[in-house]
């Protein structure tokens, strides 16, 4: 039996409660022998500032580089505010996703049955809704060189951040989109600004070149990133993959976030290129929602989403595509019983918290195996 190496980032606030139960989860898994995992344990974040300085530390750079997956929580707080822009808490994030050229971002938005009234949306809208935002994390604004804030003078400033993409990152990025379309019901809507923007213009143009050449069995359509937002609160079922850029994806990825009902659902995964011998890519594994400082250390954190994160894991870097699968269904036969944490909570449900919604997958994973 092949043993996993996992490296867990819990992160700040709830990325540490959060974490505790993939933990119990992983336990679960070594206790039965069903497969076997190694962990290691570092700081990002808030946390890593406080005790190297650094939102995360070359050593733990070295560990998540050598991982079969990175675990990540969350960072950030009111705590960190006033430390230097890159040395913030998310500079722990970005350095890994741009260290690990973790290039591809996958984020679900699934609504389970049980949860289709906590969304705003009409059930009707949101009832068995299964998107996949594909994301390009590592290149343009958050990325683009030059970004200054420059005085004017006569208390004037001019802030300029720059949006760069180049054919490969389009490319490499739309062919990810393509490849996952095809496990699914093989169509994918690009989403870019071409009216405004030149990045969009070279986007919608990559696009197309690859479709032609290499997908011309996948279904492809175009849409204004602002039309796409509009699109995903007044039907979003229409869409299955939408691949998308980096400030363009962030932003659709929350919407749709938000259709489930809860940002405490939603999983994600964040991939590089396949290596050239092996064909592993360096990955990152990671729930939607933030460090949620307000509720931290109460019991109160909804894990779901990091569990869900682990399954991921399980399917896109580890080979346990199977086992990921009744993961998911665990979650979902949870939920099917009722059991609720105070984010989706809903009338003549049970409340529980974070410690007790973890014991309680455990339980139906046990029932499933």
């Amino acid at each position: 039996m092949a043993t996993h190496k996992l490296f867990l980032l819990p992160g700040d606030g709830i990325g540490q409660e959060v974490m505790a139960e993939v933990e119990r989860v992983i336990g679960w898994f070594n206790q039965r022998g069903v497969a076997s995992f190694e962990t290691e344990s570092g700081l990002a974040g808030g946390t890593a500032y406080d005790t190297h300085g650094e939102a995360i530390s070359d050593a733990d750079m070295a560990l998540a580089d050598s991982a079969d997956a990175v675990l990540f929580g969350a960072v950030g707080g009111p705590k960190w505010d006033g430390v230097d822009y890159d040395k913030r808490p998310e500079a722990g994030l970005l350095r890994l996703r741009k260290d690990l050229e973790l290039f591809a971002n996958l984020r679900p938005a699934i609504c389970y049955p049980a949860l289709a009234d906590s969304s705003s949306l009409k059930r009707e809208l949101v009832e068995g809704l299964d998107i996949l935002i594909v994301r390009e994390l590592t290149g343009g604004t958050y990325f683009g060189e030059p970004k200054t804030i420059t005085d004017l003078g006569n208390g004037q400033k001019r802030a300029v951040d720059t949006t760069v993409y180049d054919t490969y990152e389009i490319d490499r990025i739309a062919r990810v989109a393509f490849d996952l379309a095809k496990t699914r019901s093989n169509r994918v809507a690009s989403s870019e600004k071409r009216n405004v923007m030149k990045n969009g213009v070279l986007w919608n143009e990559v696009v197309n070149q690859v479709h032609a050449e290499s997908y011309p069995d996948v279904e492809l359509e175009h849409v204004l990133a602002d039309n796409c937002a509009m699109q995903l609160v007044r039907n979003p079922k229409q869409y299955d993959v939408i691949v998308t850029d980096n400030l363009f994806g962030d932003i659709l990825s929350d919407v749709a976030a938000m259709l489930t009902g809860s940002l405490g659902m939603l999983p994600s995964a964040s991939l590089g290129a396949p290596d050239g011998k092996t064909g592993k890519r360096k990955s990152l594994y990671e729930p939607v929602h933030g460090s949620a400082p307000d509720i931290a250390g109460h019991n109160l954190a909804n894990p779901i989403a990091m569990i869900a994160s682990f399954a991921m894991a399980m399917r896109y870097s580890l080979g346990m595509g199977n086992w990921a699968g009744k993961v998911e269904q665990a979650i979902s036969a949870t939920l099917d019983k009722g059991l609720r944490t105070g984010d989706i909570m809903q009338d003549g449900m049970t409340q529980i918290g974070t410690t007790e919604m973890g014991e309680a997958i455990v339980d139906e994973l046990e029932a499933i195996a």
